[in-house]
């Protein structure tokens, strides 16, 4: 009995070993109820490793990878299902979705066909919105709704609005999921998400940390209070929620964005310079990192790269005032400095500028031989930039926190100073926004006028006239000519889309 004692608890070992794939099956989809797709996915490949032709197992892989947005894996998995009695209209819109993952948004719309489900819809949703058509997707999302609604169109729907700056549409919508899952993941982000937008900041936190809480291996809720508190200049508490997030996820890429961007924000150049130098050929222009690289390169004394990557930048966006600043500084270090007064001179003249953009302007202006920078050199000793500066800073503080009228009352003090367009804009916005539609549409006219080929100022001028309910084809020309000049802001897409969707 003695020497046969080792073999029996091996055996037994064994047995405790091997988990019950049932329990493991419940446990997948507990991971996805808690939107834990990928840990879902482990647990779906753990119980078909066992067996095979589990159906609830294949469904519960097949959603999973359709969440991650892995469509070619999905689809392997959805052909076995068409054995298992799954029904057409299920089967339908997964390969949908699955076409949709693939990059296929066309043929996905035509695999749904006459489904008019909510999840039919929300799938078309999606794909109009890869073919860039905001209407269509609006309209989807209208019609999804009116089927009944889901959780997942709440929240596609609740995003599509947000990008659109309808705080008051996605609060609906965030509603909607708190009805079927109040703390869900992405409900509690959703929710911070929202009043983070309305300038609410102690409430987002609060909600983040009660995510994070909730989801301790998840690193959503840490990251996106880490930027909050980023924004907030609090650098410190953003790293340490950074670095939590990192021992979770090291590799994901939006931790090493937030670390890259907090390297800079530290003045850290070398370290960012270290991070990015591998990735320099892939980074997208106008990109944060794309950025961070390159002012790392200007303070590490790199100037004609910088140059080359800052004029890029520029030139896919020339209203971006960093990507014009950093532009103008490095074309001053490369020893161009007509070229830098010409680049600067709209930040350095405008009321808002600051400090920087006014010595950095004071100094192309001199070496370009223009008497300007004796004005410029005299308002960096005024006290009227010191007004002027903390005028900007209420008004902004009152846009953040939906203030209107605190707001107007900085704008207006501050166009006192001289006209700008971007003030006028700003303040073009909060009268909107407060109810004053005739000046409202008076000032984003303004702000127009000084600047014609400026998309924000285009769709500034249309939005007020939405607002107000008037001109309605104004309204789209003004819109449509913002989406032409800039069809990557989603504001302006789902603005235009809103418009359209309105009878004239």
């Amino acid at each position: 009995m003695k020497r046969a004692l080792p073999l029996l608890l091996l055996v037994a070992a064994a047995g405790c070993g091997r988990e019950d794939p049932a329990v493991m099956l419940k446990r997948g989809f507990d991971h996805y109820a808690q939107q834990d797709f990928a840990a879902a996915r482990v647990d779906a490949l753990a119980v078909l490793k066992l067996r095979p032709d589990d159906r609830q197992a294949n469904l519960l892989l097949a959603q999973s990878l359709l969440r991650i947005g892995d469509g070619e894996g999905a689809q392997v998995v959805i052909d076995r299902l068409k054995g298992m009695n799954v029904p057409a209209d299920q089967i339908g819109r997964m390969e949908a979705e699955a076409l949709l993952a693939r990059g296929l948004p066309k043929q996905a719309i035509e695999r749904i066909g006459q489904d008019g489900s909510a999840e039919a819809w929300r799938i078309v949703a999606a794909a109009r919105l890869r073919l860039d058509n905001a209407p269509g997707a609006l309209e989807a999302f209208k019609a999804g709704t009116a089927a009944g609604g889901s959780y997942f169109l709440a929240l596609d729907y609740a995003n599509f609005l947000l990008a659109g700056d309808d705080l008051n549409g996605a609060t609906t919508q965030l509603q909607v999921m708190r009805n079927y899952d109040a703390d869900a993941l992405a409900t509690l982000m959703l929710a911070a998400r929202i009043e983070d937008r309305a300038g609410r900041r102690t409430q987002a936190h609060s909600l983040l940390a009660e995510a994070a809480a909730k989801y301790p291996n998840r690193i959503e809720p840490l990251l996106v209070d880490a930027q909050i508190y980023d924004i907030e200049g609090q650098t410190d508490k953003a790293i340490e929620l950074v670095e939590k997030a990192s021992a979770i996820s090291p590799d994901h890429p939006e931790v090493f964005g937030l670390k890259v961007q907090l390297a800079s924000v530290k003045g850290d150049w070398e370290k960012v310079r270290t991070l990015l130098a591998p990735l320099e050929s892939q980074l997208a222009p106008l990109s944060a990192n794309y950025m961070a690289y390159a002012e790392a390169l200007l303070r590490l004394n790199h100037p004609e790269q910088a140059r080359a990557m800052f004029e890029r930048a520029m030139q896919l966006s020339p209203h971006n005032p960093y990507a014009r600043l950093m532009a103008g500084e490095a074309q001053l270090a490369t020893n161009d400095p007509a070229k830098a007064w010409e680049t600067l001179r709209p930040l350095a003249q405008s009321v808002l500028a600051g400090p920087r953009e006014l010595e950095l302007g004071e100094k192309a202006a001199r070496g370009a031989g223009d008497p300007a920078a004796d004005v410029l050199a005299a308002r960096l000793k005024s006290p009227q930039l010191k007004q002027a500066q903390e005028l900007s800073a209420r008004g902004q503080a009152s846009l953040n926190k939906r203030d209107w009228k605190g707001a107007i009352d900085a704008y207006r003090a501050l166009l006192a100073l001289g006209a700008d367009a971007e003030v006028h804009k700003r303040l073009a916005f909060a009268l909107s926004n407060a109810g004053d539609h005739d000046a409202a549409i008076a000032e984003a006219d303004r702000a127009l006028a000084l600047e014609p080929e400026n998309a924000d100022m285009l769709y500034m001028a249309g939005l007020t006239r939405f607002n107000a309910g008037r001109d309605h084809p104004e309204v789209l020309r003004l819109m449509g000519a913002a989406v032409k000049k800039d069809p990557s802001s989603g504001l302006f897409r789902t603005g235009l889309a809103k418009a359209q969707s309105q009878p004239a």
